[in-house]
């Protein structure tokens, strides 16, 4: 369900994650979410039963963070207005906090259909 990444790609080879690091930076500023308080976990779409799933394993702090962070951004996009310097969301507050959890109930899945698919056989008594 998740996207293909190339973070393992990039994180193994130093002199290549020195160069994309600060156009990472620049593209998370340009797409503008940290600017309405947003974190980049809060657009993940909920249409998918895995992300629904992983919403209602998230604690009820996080969860009500998330809420807030939503509604509060929605406030701001029908105003038409960012928030202030101070109450935007800085880089280093940008953390995952579904995304584990999404890899997690993934994981989970696939190893349930795994084990779904197995086929048992029986000995056979030896003569």
């Amino acid at each position: 369900m998740s996207a293909p990444s190339l973070t393992k790609f990039i994180i193994k080879r130093p002199w290549l994650k020195r160069w994309m690091t600060p156009l990472a930076n620049w593209y998370a500023d340009a797409a503008g979410y940290r600017k309405l308080g947003l974190k980049a976990d809060d657009l993940i779409p909920e249409e998918s039963d895995t992300v629904l799933l992983a919403l209602k394993r998230l604690p009820p702090k996080e969860a009500y963070d998330r809420v807030y962070r939503l509604r509060r951004a929605f406030q701001c996009s029908l105003a038409h207005q960012l928030l202030p310097k101070e109450e935007q969301t800085k880089s280093e507050e940008d953390t995952p906090y579904l995304t584990p959890i999404i890899q997690a109930i993934e994981a989970e899945s696939k190893e349930r259909d795994d084990l779904e698919a197995m086929v048992v056989y029986r000995r056979k008594a030896k003569a």
